[in-house]
């Protein structure tokens, strides 16, 4: 784990496994940021010397580190690394801003909607896909935090798209039963 504004010389990239991006509020709450996958970088982490976010680990990781001042070096060399770092902050740059306009127009069907077709994407990047049947580790607390509900609403929302034939989340598994329907709710643009 990773805890926010602790220095750290190291740019952070997660191996394998899942995690999350957070900030803890003052009172006790939290706000999902946005889930890691094996090959994400800790963007941030590739500029500064300490996080404003904290990071936790959903499965079973492995992280690999980087010295910083090692990669400025090989970027001052190389303006390929560059671009990719200016390509992964553009990427989550889009992501937060998209999180925004879904937490502030969408309601709680399509938020949650459109987290699963953002990880799908994700996950789709990353590994091959049989029977629109997806890994996702996500206890409804977890997607409670990302999308600014409660972990009941959370559950109300996932029946619906069970009875709905929409969707269904068990066992770690995202079985996706009606693309289109998934589609018309969460998609922004």
């Amino acid at each position: 784990m990773v805890l926010a504004n602790q220095p750290s010389p190291d740019v952070y990239v997660l191996c394998s496994g899942w995690g999350f991006r957070f900030v803890q509020l003052p009172n006790g709450r939290r706000q999902i940021l946005g889930f890691l996958l094996p090959g994400d970088v800790l963007t941030t982490s590739l500029f500064r010397e300490s996080l404003h976010f904290s990071v936790k680990a959903l499965t079973a990781i492995q992280v690999s580190t980087m010295k910083r001042a090692e990669i400025h070096a090989r970027a001052a060399l190389n303006l390929q690394i560059l671009w990719e770092a200016a390509e992964c902050c553009a990427a989550e740059t889009l992501a937060a801003d998209n999180m925004i306009a879904v937490l502030g127009q969408f309601s709680a069907e399509e938020r949650i909607a459109h987290l699963f077709l953002h990880l799908m994407k994700e996950i789709s990047i990353r590994s091959v896909i049989r029977d629109a049947r997806y890994p996702l580790p996500l206890r409804q607390q977890h997607i409670a935090d990302a999308v600014g509900l409660t972990p009941v609403h959370v559950s109300r929302i996932l029946s619906v798209f069970r009875e709905r034939g929409i969707a269904d989340l068990s066992n770690g598994v995202l079985e996706v039963l009606n693309l289109r329907e998934l589609q018309r709710l969460g998609t922004l643009n």
